[in-house]
């Protein structure tokens, strides 16, 4: 069985106005994952996401792409303590 992690990521770029964080939510739920993707006022947009470690991991490349309009230009991610989040949130 996998371990099971939380990861929390700042996306920057031209990651809002651009449905990025449909985007993850999407493929955050096709990897069976819970957690977050928030617009942070600096124009960011934070994620966090939990679950097997591998997925995350899938996760976490994945938003160096992000949805066909935004333009990734850098992805910060550091450990996040484990929390029992139950679906994948946006807002």
């Amino acid at each position: 069985m996998q371990q099971k992690i939380c990861v929390k990521a700042r996306v920057s770029g031209k990651v809002q106005g651009v449905s990025y964080r449909a985007y993850t939510q999407r493929e955050a739920l096709r990897l069976g994952l819970t957690g977050y993707a928030h617009n942070l006022p600096d124009g960011r947009v934070e994620v966090l996401a939990c679950g097997p470690e591998s997925q995350v991991r899938q996760l976490l490349e994945w938003l160096h792409q992000g949805s066909p309009n935004a333009r990734v230009t850098g992805v910060e991610t550091e450990p996040s303590p484990w929390q029992e989040v139950t679906d994948f949130t946006t807002g």
